[in-house]
């Protein structure tokens, strides 16, 4: 008869209770990073299962393993775009954490602002390493739940002077410039098209929520020098995007370069994007193994498609601190 094994259950409630910092956000994540680019990772690529046309939505799936950590996990999270109608986040998750010697469930964590705060950690960490740190003037395009961390981690980085947002909806617009005004500290501007959100931005990141491939960031709109960061699910930006970079940074090349979906996925299709034209990974550059950021003038896109390791990364650093604040429930397994 073998022991009695319980697993840690950290709700959306609990998640919350945490608190977590900026500092400990992006510290986990690029814990995750740097491990990935020292290869002390594996990494298995995303897969989508789509329940169907009647339903308008999918389910990503993200498997991974860092040994740093002695954690593998798996996320399954769903993205349902017209959960707003019913009250709904449109991403609502699970991630699942294991002991990789033994194979024990050891964590059921929610994944839904844990994806959120990990997504603003890697917009954040790439601009830490590929932006001017002379960037004053941010515009970001989309408000859904991974928009306020890429905002508020990034201004904690930069401090900005300006920032502009804008989203399809003026109600969501307008409402997502008021709580980051008020959390910040200082006045956010929701702009009423993209080009006036976008164009002379030093760091520009496009988080749109589009039915379908279109080309509404225009690349005639971006200043020399910018820091730029697409990463809708469907393509925003036009082919000619690429053109214009200095340096293409990415994630993870195998998960950007499969798979039917991305921002840049027509780019890859097109040869632009490529293992030739690729610079780095953000992981090789977190762990210094390639350069970052060289000049002012350089113009640089960080396609980041989410990574697993991100979100394994974080789950750790929540379940250390839930274990010394007394957060979460313990499930008995078996």
């Amino acid at each position: 008869m073998g022991s009695e094994l319980f697993l840690t259950y950290l709700n959306g409630p609990d998640v919350a209770r945490l608190a977590l910092t900026d500092g400990e956000i992006l510290d986990a994540v690029t814990a995750g990073l740097s491990a990935q680019g020292q290869g002390q990772t594996v990494i298995e690529p995303r897969m989508h299962l789509s329940p169907g046309s009647s339903y308008n939505g999918h389910f990503n799936v993200l498997r991974g393993f860092i040994e740093p950590l002695a954690l593998a996990g798996v996320k399954v999270v769903g993205d349902y775009v017209d959960n707003y109608r019913r009250g709904l986040p449109s991403e609502m998750g699970l991630l699942n954490l294991f002991d990789p010697a033994t194979g024990q469930p050891v964590a059921i964590i929610d994944a839904a602002g844990l994806t959120d705060m990990r997504t603003g950690a890697v917009t954040a960490i790439g601009a830490k390493h590929l932006a001017s740190r002379k960037s004053r003037v941010l515009g970001h395009v989309g408000a859904r739940g991974t928009a306020y961390w890429n905002v508020r981690l990034l201004d904690s980085l930069f401090h900005f002077d300006e920032i502009r947002v804008h989203s399809r909806r003026p109600e969501s617009r307008g409402d997502f410039a008021a709580r980051l005004s008020r959390d910040l500290g200082k006045p956010v501007s929701a702009t009423d098209d993209w080009e006036s959100c976008v164009r002379g931005a030093d760091i520009v990141v496009e988080a749109s929520r589009l039915q379908q491939p279109e080309p509404m960031l225009k690349t005639a709109w971006i200043k020399r020098g910018a820091f730029v960061v697409p990463y809708g699910t469907m393509s925003a930006v036009e082919l000619s995007l690429t053109d214009i970079m200095d340096k293409l940074v990415v994630d993870d090349w195998g998960q950007c370069k499969a798979g039917p979906l991305g921002s840049l996925r027509a780019h890859v299709n097109a040869g632009k994007l490529s293992a030739a034209t690729l610079h780095a990974e953000l992981g090789e550059i977190v762990a210094g193994r390639k350069p970052g950021r060289e000049r002012d003038d350089e113009t640089i896109l960080l396609w980041h498609r989410g990574l697993s390791l991100s979100d394994i990364a974080l789950g750790h650093a929540m379940l250390k601190k839930a274990r010394r604040m007394g957060i979460g429930q313990q499930l008995r397994y078996a």
